[in-house]
């Protein structure tokens, strides 16, 4: 081949290499859309998928998928395999709080999302950045979504653990300040959301110290799925799509029912007096199940009493009662993403001991641990 055909061939070839090039950034910048619920997925590269492109994006997607839930994610950013219906994220490898906040007022505006999926915060750890102040600057990243979408809901994740010992702790410890957080959100009137993502995984499922393997980022799909589904209209109605109106944040007086016994949370025989035991009882409608929950935190029954844990006690089995509401912690109570009921100042959950399902069960609080006996929903 002559020179000059040989340089004529390589310019075609790498004209055609740019085409291709060019074709690729043109798909990935096409935002895919059915019409659903919009939902971003928001955070730093455990939300793109590193090491396992797509992440836990996969598993909730085709949870959802096969739940009929009709979704549409949503973000600037585009990957994942063939199994991921939809590629969208807003996922920045590398990145921390401050630069998620410098950012996140155009993305939502763009995007407008009905519900985000928050997990950030690990490179704040890594890097070493301001580490003692990364959870005010968490604070204020949910303040600035919740002001751009007041109508989205906001789920905030504790960040998942790292095989380095000393950065492992750095993350307990950021994670600690989150559940006080999202509830003080909540108190406000907000509509944010806990979900304990920490305790699903292990450092047996990372990869790489830091990034989950496919089996650790389909525990966080399940984490996420699960804290969706507790929140009606954040990802719309199975074959129906999105939800027109969005439910409202725990507040008001109702009762509450056990996910495992169908029974609601009662002070027992009707007494108004301080020390009476809350149960388990046939849901009746009665003054003695119907409790309020107040902007700070408390969980009112005829008005003046509140659900108390019994001594300010921290340990498992304690006692729950009513007591004249007095503004402490042991009568302060948060609502969870996944139907558990914290009491805030034991940080252990409202409990029907032993599984039981029976009247009359005389409640406690507990180590949460996810079971059907510590579920709640109000009604």
């Amino acid at each position: 081949m002559s020179t000059g055909k040989r340089l004529l061939t390589m310019a075609l070839g790498a004209v055609t290499v740019l085409a291709l090039l060019v074709g690729i950034r043109t798909t990935a910048a096409q935002a895919e859309s059915n019409g659903g619920v919009r939902v971003m997925p928001l955070g730093d590269s455990i939300t793109e998928g590193t090491q396992v492109p797509g992440g836990y994006r996969i598993g909730l997607w085709q949870r959802l998928a096969s739940a009929r839930y009709t979704v549409d994610f949503v973000g600037s950013q585009f990957n994942g395999p063939g199994s991921l219906g939809d590629h969208d994220h807003q996922g920045h490898p590398g990145w921390r709080i401050d630069q998620i906040d410098a950012n996140i007022a155009g993305w939502l505006r763009t995007q407008n999302p009905r519900t985000v999926l928050l997990h950030i915060g690990t490179n704040d750890i890594l890097q070493n950045y301001n580490v003692s102040s990364a959870p005010s600057r968490l604070s204020t990243l949910v303040d600035r979504i919740t002001a751009t979408v007041p109508n989205a809901d906001v789920f905030v994740a504790t960040i998942i653990p790292l095989s380095n010992s000393g950065q492992n702790a750095a993350v307990r410890t950021f994670n600690a300040t989150i559940p006080d957080m999202v509830w003080s959100k909540v108190s406000a009137g907000k509509r944010v959301h806990l979900v304990d993502m920490y305790s699903k995984l292990t450092t047996s499922d990372l990869i790489d110290g830091i990034h989950p393997t496919a089996g650790g980022y389909d525990k966080m799909a399940a984490a996420w799925y699960a804290a969706l589904q507790s929140v009606p209209g954040t990802i719309g109605t199975p074959g129906v799509g999105p939800s027109p109106t969005p439910s409202p944040s725990p507040s008001g007086t109702s009762a509450i029912r056990g996910a495992a016994s169908g029974r609601c949370v009662d002070v027992t025989g009707v007494s108004q007096a301080n020390g009476a035991r809350a149960q388990i009882w046939d849901c009746n409608g009665q003054s003695n199940q119907q409790w309020t929950a107040t902007s700070s935190g408390e969980l009112r029954v005829y008005g003046t009493k509140c659900l108390d844990v019994n001594g300010a006690s921290t340990a498992d089995g304690a006692q729950v009662i009513i007591w004249d509401c007095n503004g402490q912690n042991n009568q302060k109570w948060r609502f969870n993403s996944d139907g558990s009921i914290t009491a805030v100042g034991a940080g252990k959950c409202l409990d029907a001991p032993n599984n039981s399902t029976a009247n009359g069960v005389k409640l406690q609080t507990w180590s949460c641990n996810g079971a059907a006996n510590q579920r709640w929903s109000r009604s």
